[in-house]
């Protein structure tokens, strides 16, 4: 697809977002058909915004901007732990179903505090 050693696919957080994105996909997948347009349609579009999110940010170059993306992916990071939180509330899926995505949204968090971290203290 391209070089993974430079630019935004250079960057740990931008790779680890994207392996949560397929570990969503594939939880989804086990989601009951009458949540395509509920639950669903919502974790996909949370997981792939972080990943969208911090690839924008670095396209827009260093510094604030770049933090603000950040932040954007950091929120969406949110939104989907409390969207696989749901799955298992509402017995949809397992600890275990979900503890690969939960894992993954744990490391990008600490990666996405990190990059913020970086942005706003240069």
């Amino acid at each position: 697809m391209g070089d993974e050693t430079h630019g935004y696919r250079g960057l740990i957080a931008w790779q680890k977002s994207m392996e949560l994105c397929e570990a969503v996909y594939k939880l989804c997948m086990e989601l009951p058909e009458s949540e395509r347009f509920g639950l669903i349609s919502q974790m996909q579009r949370a997981a792939v915004s972080i990943p969208s999110n911090i690839a924008e940010g670095y396209g827009r170059g260093a510094g604030k901007d770049y933090a603000k993306h950040l932040r954007y992916a950091r929120g969406s990071l949110a939104e989907l732990e409390t969207q696989i939180e749901l799955t298992v509330r509402c017995n949809q899926q397992s600890r275990d179903q979900i503890k690969p995505a939960w894992t993954l949204t744990q490391d990008v968090g600490k990666l996405l505090t990190r990059l913020i971290q970086s942005q706003t203290t240069t």
